[in-house]
């Protein structure tokens, strides 16, 4: 029989209406609060960073391939590049590389009824996989390729339709500048209307056919703005990016989403500091408080520790009682805090009651993401370092003498 494990038991489910019996639920609520909220951490930054980021990666893929071109800024008219099979099917063999699709862009003004906006047309084949966009769709549909030509829709943001005060199915005219200085105008019809929630897109972008780019630019069809590329792991880009670079032909590039727009994964990224600090700051919560709980569980057990010693116990086995006791707490404290904390993130998956202004922070309500190593790993390390951390109040036994215990009131 385990004496200590056996003592510790009958101490911390003790129904005796007692001051320990309110400082041990006082310390397990303490852990439980700790816990929750390293979990809530957890979810919460880790599922704004995955949103934010796949919000950002579905507009352009995770790799953007095109000419290589030093003193243009990554989201700008594009230098054609002629479309080669080779390369292609060399990418394609890549086996983290899930899709490859060409596109070009194109300055340009949309007249609306009210006034006029610049945008950045994106132009995009009839093989496109629109399904990353679906999210963003508000109304209307994304445009229609026609058998023959290119087609004459074109879907805005809501925000550009809002300045434009344009719904679907509206004329719009198009104007092109073109290198020469000529301008050239195009009458269109708004297929869709979309919000991404990033600022920088839905004030800049709208989509076209990749054709009608070709049609104004005087490219043929096999030219092309460049390819975006689609990663099975999207935390495999830069590897397979280093990869690629090695099968392009010289004149071309590659990127990562990440370093076409390194403000915003910048910005991402600083939130591992700040779950750093919450998680340190909760572990010294709960370990300070289960310190603190555990010298008064001592000094209150004054007494029972010294018949313990009077009969012979050795200061090992009493300092395993108060172990297992702090072990019983910090179980039942972890145990809690894991059903509270995962309780809060299924209600917020489920019903989004927390919202965010998208406006500041690119999704309209938090997101939740937690992996089980995450949740294994908060676990584990709450308990280990409670744990070795309750060794320090167990030394008062070593000072406790029989005699002075047996009379201490």
């Amino acid at each position: 029989m385990n004496v200590p494990a056996f003592l510790a038991k009958r101490i911390a489910f003790n129904e005796q209406h007692s001051f320990s019996r309110f400082i041990i639920r006082l310390a397990i609520t303490a852990t439980v609060i700790s816990v929750a909220a390293m979990i809530l951490t957890v979810a919460f930054t880790t599922g704004f960073q995955y949103a934010v980021g796949q919000k950002v990666f579905s507009f352009w893929g995770h790799i953007r391939v095109q000419r290589y071109e030093a003193s243009k800024v990554s989201i700008a008219e594009e230098t054609p590049i002629e479309r080669n099979d080779t390369v292609l099917q060399l990418l394609r063999s890549n086996s983290q590389i899930r899709t490859i699709q060409a596109f070009g862009t194109k300055n340009a003004i949309v007249k609306g009824n009210a006034s006029i906006e610049g945008v950045l047309l994106k132009g995009v084949e009839r093989q496109y996989d629109f399904n990353n966009l679906n999210p963003f769709l508000q109304s209307g549909h994304w445009i229609q390729f026609p058998d023959t030509g290119y087609s004459n829709q074109i879907d805005l943001s809501s925000y550009t339709a809002g300045q434009l005060k344009l719904k679907v199915n509206d004329r719009v005219l198009i104007y092109f500048i073109q290198p020469d200085g000529t301008r050239r105008v195009r009458p269109m019809t708004v297929g869709g209307i979309f919000k991404t929630g990033i600022e920088d897109y839905d004030k800049l972008i709208a989509i076209c056919d990749l054709s009608l780019i070709q049609h104004l630019n005087n490219w043929n069809r096999n030219e092309i703005g460049g390819y975006e590329i689609f990663v099975k792991d999207y935390k495999q880009m830069d590897p397979v990016n280093k990869a690629m670079l090695k099968e392009l032909p010289q004149e071309w590039n590659s990127l990562t989403i990440r370093e076409v727009y390194p403000n915003i994964f910048d910005w991402l990224n600083q939130m591992n500091t700040t779950i750093a600090i919450v998680l340190i700051i909760m572990i010294v919560v709960a370990t300070l408080n289960l310190i603190t709980c555990l010298i008064i569980l001592v000094l209150e057990r004054t007494r029972m520790v010294g018949i313990l010693k009077a009969v012979g116990s050795p200061n090992q086995t009493i300092q395993q009682i108060f172990l297992y006791h702090g072990a019983i707490i910090t179980l039942s404290g972890i145990v809690l805090g894991n059903v509270l904390g995962l309780l809060v993130c299924w209600l917020q998956q489920k019903y989004g009651f927390i919202t965010l202004p998208e406006e500041s922070y690119f999704i309209s309500k938090a997101y939740v993401k937690l992996e089980w190593w995450e949740l294994g790993l908060i676990d584990a390390g709450t308990f280990l370092v409670c744990f070795l951390i309750l060794i320090i109040p167990t030394f008062i036994i070593k000072r406790i003498q029989p005699v002075r215990a047996i009379q201490f009131n």
